[in-house]
């Protein structure tokens, strides 16, 4: 599938891709060859006629009575996500969240790291934090490269806005923005906002007015 081919594909179903991949992917290395749209509908929380639309968009429809082939669907996905491509990523503050990436780091994901993080505080710069190099915030441009293409946003939020600035400028295509402040950027610039207290709110909210038998029985 060419890059033109995959743009006709809905944002809704390219945001539901990557827990397709997760699952097919447990069930390729469990040496299961095929699955039904049942079986990832029960998976991945998506009915099963979703599941079906998706697939349409890339002519993966599955026999009646047989389901899907996971490695024709595999092999469609790792084409799809990129997941033969390394993808290098930035973090800029090194506090309480910043410090539980770079531990983290990915680390079931082979195909993104985060290569170096910036912070400002002495204890920090100039150390490693889960393998990562902490550079001064004052090297950022000169450390930035070409290759390196998302940025994560773990500092004050009153400082969002200028290191945004800064890793627009040295060339990051897209940033994780973990602050609760709203940047703005050019319009060449992808931004995902990720409040966590906004995303606790609404988990506690769906969880008392949407029980999962509910939504079941939808």
């Amino acid at each position: 599938m060419s890059m033109d081919d995959q743009t006709k594909i809905p944002q809704a179903t390219a945001k539901r891709l990557p827990l397709y991949y997760r699952f097919i992917n447990n069930l390729h290395s469990q040496g299961k060859t095929r699955v039904s749209s049942k079986e990832l509908s029960e998976a991945v929380k998506v009915d099963s006629a979703t599941i079906r639309r998706d697939f349409s968009y890339f002519g993966a429809l599955g026999k009646k009575g047989y389901g899907y082939n996971v490695n024709y669907l595999l092999s469609f996905f790792r084409k799809t996500l990129d997941q033969d491509a390394f993808t290098k990523v930035v973090l800029v503050g090194v506090g309480n969240l910043g410090t539980a990436f770079l531990q983290y780091n990915f680390m079931k994901n082979n195909n993104t790291k985060i290569e170096m993080a910036f912070d400002t505080s002495p204890e920090k710069v100039g150390k490693e934090v889960g393998g990562v190099p902490v550079y001064h915030i004052d090297e950022l441009e000169q450390k930035i490269g070409s290759d390196i293409s998302i940025a994560i946003l773990t500092v004050p939020a009153q400082v969002a806005q200028p290191i945004t600035d800064r890793v627009v400028t040295a060339g990051i295509q897209g940033i994780l923005n973990f602050t609760p402040a709203r940047i703005t950027v050019p319009n060449h610039i992808r931004v995902h906002h990720i409040d966590l207290s906004i995303e606790l709110q609404s988990f506690a909210y769906f969880l008392k007015h949407y029980p999962l038998q509910d939504e079941e029985g939808e």
